[in-house]
Order: C-alpha cells, then structure tokens, then sequence
C-alpha cells in the first residue's frame, strides 16, 4: 500500500501534467489528486472549477498566492471560456498598456454572447463580463495573452472620468501614441466626436499643440467640427511637454516621481547641510549599527538577535567551524548585513568627500548587494549566479496588491530611477523617493527592503540628516505607508513616518 507522502508525490506528478502556467481546471485533474492536493496547500480555489497552483508555506490565507497569479489566471480563464469573442473594456485595456502594476479591484470584459455576470475572485477582486457584441472594438491586440482594445481605441472610448481618476495612467498612455493619425484612425471611423474632442483637449493641456490642432482638423476634413475639452483636472502634466513614452514603466517612474516630490518635500525638514565634521558622523553611524542590523533584519522576518549581532561584529562566529552555525539562514544574513553596512560607509564616506550622491550609488549599490548575499553563496545555500545582480525573474511582495516591473522592464527603470536620483536637489527627496521608487521597482531577487533602506541613509548623508532606523515594532506603520505609496500614488503618509523615526532617536 503507498504511504501518504508516495500519494502526495502522485497527485504531484499529476498536477505537474494538468496546469497551464499557474491555472488549473478542475476537469483537467482527478477529485483524489485535486482535494488531496488542496488539503496540503498545493492548490487553492479561485471560482468553482477553477484553482492556482500554490506552496504550502504561502497557503496560509495570505494574498500573495494569488496576486501572484491573477493576470495568469485572467487570460487563461477568459481564453478558455471565450476564445477570441471578447475583449477588456477600455479602461482596463489601458491599464495593461499603461503597465499598471496594482491588481485591480474589479476588471470588465466585453463578449461577443453569453450575457452579464459578475465573478467574485479572491481578496476583493472580481470580473465584470458583459454582452455588447455590436460595440466588441475592431481595433484589438493580444498583451500578456489577454484580448485587448489597442491604445488609441481604448482611449477615445475612455469615459471622462478616467482622465479625472487616473490622470498620471493617462497621460502616459497618451504620450504612448506616437502620431495624431492613431487617434484619427478611430474617431473617424467610429464618428465619435466626443471622444475626438477630449482627445484633442488632453493634447492641448500636455502641451502638445500639434497633436490637438492635427486632430481638430482631421476631424473637420471628415465633416466633424469639434471644441477641443481637456478632460483632466490636475493643473499640471507630470511630464514635460514633447515626451514620448518608449517603456510605460520608466514613464510611469518619471511621472510619480514627479507627482510625489512636493509631497515629500512639504512633509519634510530642510536638509541640515553636508557635516563638517565627517569622522564624528561616521562615529555616529558605527554606535547605532547593532540597532540598525536588529531592526532591519527583523523587518525582513530574520530571527536575528543582538548578541548574534554582537558575535559576528567581533569575528566570533566561525561558519566553517561550527556546523550549526552553518545551517542558521538568520545567521548568514546577519553575517552579510554586516558586510554590506561596511560597503555601505565607504559609500558614504565618498559622498562626505564631495563626490555625486546619485553617482556614488549608482555605482555602488551592486556591492552593497554582493556583500550582503556572499555569505549564503560561499555557505552553498544560494548559487555563485545569484550574484550576478537585478533578477531575471518576476518577483512578488507579501500581501500587496502591488506587483513590482517585469524583469524586462528591470534595467531601463533603475538606469531612469537614478537620473532621476542625479537631478533632485532636495537632500530629504532623493532619501523618500530614492528609498520607495527602489522597493517599487524590486531590482534584485532579494534583498530590497535593505537595500532601499541603506539607499535612504546614504541620500540623508548627502543632507546631512542623521542616519534613520526604521523600527521593527513599527513594522505595520511602515509596510501600509508603503502600500498607499505604491497602489494609491500617495506618499504623505510614508513621508511623515520617516520623519517621526528620524525624530525618535
């Protein structure tokens, strides 16, 4: 008789053959391997008939599982269910086109039949799915394996309201069309002389003369005449004028960064100035360091103690020595954290000296990364590859609905995210905005949290603010400051928390 890890193996091997991707359907799989597989955390159920492959150590009633595999799951779903009678209505077409890295809330889909329904999905989220086959857009691409409206008809059929909802997706997704006649294309072809109007209006409020005075005659040659309605009620575009947007990513980096300085800048102290006295600020940082590395790490979920701390700091700890030290994962992190906080004052000490902050870590950053994560590669824990920097791979943050850039978007973000870092001349903003456009992105397959936060001092240094510990027992505060930065577009609130952990030393 086959013992029950033999059957988990089984059911294993089957499911293995039955998914796509992270989906599976029910009738692809027997009952036995399926309510096996679900008892052991293998799979977790989306709608009836319908599940996601998952880990046990994820399938703990946490989101990640699933906001890891949502669009997944959307496009295998509604490929499945409708084959090509269907498309994303406009404005969840232009979120995809746009890049939006938030999970949305509720997604509508047009269909060719079936009529009207309304699918709760896990965590608040849920499907749309209406009948309207006389208006299923002609002007449809494939993205990410989904049927999409192509961005110049998602956006004449925009309704007013999402220019006033979603200005920053919005202007990137206009400054995305590379020429009027995109937009000319569908406004005459449908006749849609208020989509052309507000076309024409949002090209004039980015400051994009020719577009709007192209399409206002384009329309008028048709037959249509048309008042040019700017549809935004931001005062500002977040981007200069004549920007076209190559990568919705780096244009959404820009945009943010841009939308979000004020914010920091106004719920920020002045920067104090580069310290004269460099040794006693270096001084400073070296007494706080035990601290730093406790809190730090605990954030990051490492059971790290002071003495640990304490014993790797004096070179009392002997990974090669001691074979259970070895195997202690808290300890290897402890080890390179401390490593990294050294690599991390040199940086430092080159920005008190004079040279460019932005430059400085720039060029720095990937050492700090290889300090941090060489021990766990000389214990054998990670690969000698894992070194090699940014990831190659999709990566997921616990419990957000924020999903960081694909891995091919990695490199042209961080190369934008640091002219950006380059061009800002308040001390206090390239500390916030560097700390959160870096976790916003996620460059590396681990690391981050730290990383960002080392980013952070580094760009106090630069001001000659004090360097800052974020506290573990504020640990709740600091992660929901971060969400509202990354889903709402809001970062007053982590702003305000890093001045109050700046305060409490």
């Amino acid at each position: 008789m086959a013992t029950p890890h033999e059957k988990l193996a089984a059911s294993l091997e089957a499911l293995q053959r039955a998914q796509k991707g992270n989906v599976v359907r029910s009738s692809s799989i027997s009952r036995i391997h399926r309510e096996r597989l679900v008892k052991n955390g293998f799979l977790m159920e989306v709608v009836k008939g319908w599940y996601i492959v998952t880990r046990p150590t994820q399938n703990e009633g946490g989101s990640t599982p699933w906001f890891a595999s949502y669009w997944l799951f959307i496009a295998e779903y509604l490929n499945d269910r409708f084959g090509d009678d269907y498309c994303l209505s406009s404005e969840s077409s232009l979120r995809i086109h746009t890049g939006a890295t938030v999970v949305s809330g509720q997604l509508i889909v047009i269909t060719q039949k079936k009529g009207t329904q309304t699918l709760q999905l896990p965590f608040e989220t849920s499907l749309l799915i209406y009948q309207d086959s006389k208006n299923l857009p002609a002007g449809r691409v494939k993205l990410n394996d989904i049927w999409v409206m192509d961005i110049q008809t998602a956006l004449c059929k925009a309704s007013p309201s999402y220019f006033k909802q979603n200005p920053s997706d919005a202007e990137l997704a206009l400054r995305m069309v590379r020429d009027s006649s995109d937009i000319l294309r569908v406004v005459l072809e449908t006749g849609c002389v208020s989509g052309a109007g507000r076309m024409a209006g949002a090209y004039e409020f980015l400051k994009e003369e020719q577009m709007s005075s192209r399409i206002i005659a384009g329309m008028a040659a048709g037959g249509y005449h048309i008042k040019a309605l700017n549809p935004f009620e931001n005062t500002a575009p977040f981007l200069a004028a004549g920007v076209r947007i190559q990568s919705p990513y780096v244009g959404r980096i820009q945009a943010m960064w841009n939308a979000m300085r004020a914010e920091v800048a106004d719920s920020f102290p002045p920067p104090p100035g580069m310290p004269r006295d460099h040794l006693e600020y270096m001084r400073r940082i070296d007494e706080i360091y035990v601290d730093d590395a406790y809190n730090s790490l605990s954030i990051e979920g490492y059971q790290v103690t002071h003495e640990l701390i304490e014993q790797i700091r004096d070179g009392k700890w002997n990974p090669d020595g001691n074979e259970s030290d070895r195997q202690q994962r808290n300890a290897l992190a402890a080890k390179g954290y401390n490593l990294a906080f050294k690599s991390v004052k040199e940086s430092i000490s080159k920005i008190l000296e004079g040279k460019i902050p932005a430059e400085v870590v720039a060029s720095d950053q990937h050492e700090w990364y290889f300090q941090m994560f060489s021990p766990s590669v000389q214990s054998g824990i990670f690969k000698p590859a894992d070194l090699a920097g940014y990831r190659d791979q999709q990566v997921f943050i616990n419990g957000s609905k924020h999903v960081p850039l694909p891995k091919s978007a990695v490199i042209d973000s961080m190369e934008a995210f640091f002219d950006l870092l380059g061009n800002e001349a308040h001390a206090g903003v390239r500390a916030v905005m560097g700390h959160f456009i870096f976790v916003f992105i996620h460059p590396y397959m681990d690391g981050n949290g730290r990383i960002g936060r080392f980013l952070m001092n580094a760009m106090f240094a630069s001001g000659g603010y004090p360097w800052t510990i974020i506290r573990m027992d504020r640990r709740k505060q600091y992660m929901a400051a971060l969400e509202t930065a990354s889903t709402e577009n809001k970062i007053t609130d982590l702003a305000k928390f890093i001045c109050q952990e700046m305060d409490s030393k």
